[in-house]
């Protein structure tokens, strides 16, 4: 796996990502040239068709992402897959349709535009059939030996073996040893697996390692070029989470990450007030919309104030349009929200479910209590109960918390202490992780979200 804007990323995805790229820009490459057989260096230096080429790749993988075509878990289904495939240039052809219609002086001319589309269509099925059967072949495969067992070496190998766009083929695992499991047991099952597959990877995962990990057998093998890995730092890359069971203080505090320099911070909060500002102007035209909305639906204030807590455990107060009825937790105190909660009024539902509800959290960026990515903050009330009931809660108000972050577009929207425990350990694979490339792929992967109304919350 690569580590891109520190999240790990499988090579079969970036090779995917890659070749497509090319793919798309050869396409419509081609289609100017085969436009404009005598005059191809005047259209492409002199009309901009190098930048409007640029302009439609990014197009063509910003449809595909939207349609999920870079979504592993989704390309097991050929027919699905093709199908969606086949809905990326339809959607540019009517997007160019629209735009030479509109603004033809955009567009290269001479149909070298839908040249380009026919040659992107056969390109891109001919790659994605040519990518199906070359990750199949053996040379793709990494062959992997996990040492361990237990319920977490079992966990690993059956992700392992179910995210088939690891490439990764587990040929054995301790449990598969006959007997107890012994020092020697152990080193005689990994060397014999090792010799007559040609391991390329092992990876550690024994809870208790006194006496039992085989330790010449392991430098030996990786003397001999193998990796030999923590089984911690393989489910954090697979899952996109740190998990908490069987996580000790120490290794919070050797392990990478956890940096927060005065430059990083600095930058973090230029991009965050950046882009809430530009979010604002966005829907600026919608503000007075939602305001009567919210007047005519029910009685009550326009914003609803909660106290939230902060970096370093400081309570702010946080803003919210009202989406629920007057007094809504007067009988019952601080409750989390249901997803049927009668509470919730009717324009309350809507403004949940488009995320309009959030937009006053934009004050709390400008005022900097919040950070427009990052852990959600909680109310006091469950933080005290939480910090009682889940390891390490505390360090996730390490940074800021944000009106969106990694938890909320990895996890859905949780209202009982195990959801709690999920999103902690998503926070704390982006309080370790933290970098400016990630919160950009966070409000990225948060636009998807709200325009096709799918994900967490």
């Amino acid at each position: 796996m690569i580590r891109l804007f520190n999240v790990y990323y499988p090579v079969r995805m970036l090779v995917l990502l890659a070749v497509e790229t090319l793919v798309v820009f050869a396409s419509f490459l081609l289609g100017i040239l085969l436009a404009f057989p005598d005059e191809s260096y005047i259209a492409l230096n002199y009309r901009y068709g190098y930048l409007k080429i640029l302009i439609g790749t990014g197009l063509v993988l910003l449809c595909s992402h939207w349609f999920d075509l870079y979504d592993f878990t989704r390309l097991d289904a050929k027919m699905d897959m093709y199908f969606r495939l086949f809905l990326v240039p339809g959607l540019l052809a009517l997007s160019l349709a629209a735009i030479g219609f509109l603004f033809p002086g955009l567009l290269p001319g001479n149909n070298a535009a839908l040249i380009g589309l026919v040659l992107l269509t056969f390109g891109l099925f001919g790659w994605r059939t040519a990518y199906s059967w070359l990750v199949q072949q053996s040379f793709m495969q990494e062959k992997v030996y996990v040492l361990g067992m237990g319920e977490r070496a079992q966990r690993l190998v059956q992700g392992l073996r179910q995210r088939k766009e690891l490439g990764i083929d587990v040929i054995g695992w301790s449990g598969n040893v006959e007997g107890a499991l012994t020092r020697e047991t152990a080193a005689a099952h990994l060397m014999e697996l090792a010799a007559t597959h040609s391991v390329h990877r092992v990876i550690v995962a024994m809870p208790d390692r006194r006496g039992t990990i085989p330790v010449h057998e392991l430098l030996q093998l990786r003397l001999s070029g193998v990796r030999v890995e923590e089984a911690a730092s393989w489910l954090e890359k697979m899952s996109g989470r740190i998990e908490v069971e069987q996580l000790y203080p120490s290794w919070l505090i050797f392990t990478d990450g956890f940096r927060f320099s005065s430059s990083f911070n600095l930058m973090r909060k230029i991009l965050s007030t950046t882009v809430a500002l530009i979010l604002l102007l966005v829907v600026l035209p919608l503000l007075p919309l939602v305001i009567l909305a919210i007047k005519l639906d029910s009685e009550g204030p326009i914003l609803y104030r909660q106290r939230r807590v902060g970096r370093a455990g400081q309570v702010f107060t946080c803003y919210k349009f009202r989406t629920m009825r007057k007094d809504a937790e007067a009988d019952t105190g601080p409750t989390w929200a249901n997803d049927d909660d009668p509470r919730i009024t009717r324009i309350g539902k809507f403004l949940r479910s488009s995320r309009l509800d959030e937009i006053p959290q934009l004050w709390c960026v400008f005022k900097g209590d919040m950070a427009f990515v990052g852990p959600r903050p909680e109310r006091p009330e469950f933080v005290e109960w939480l910090s009682k009931e889940i390891p390490y809660y505390g360090v996730r108000h390490a940074v800021r918390p944000g009106i969106t972050g990694w938890a909320q577009v990895r996890y859905k929207y949780g209202n009982t202490p195990e959801d709690a425990k999920e999103k902690l350990q998503y926070d704390l694979f982006y309080i370790k992780n933290a970098s400016l490339g990630l919160d950009v792929l966070i409000m990225f992967q948060t636009i998807k979200i709200v325009l096709l109304g799918r994900g967490a919350q």
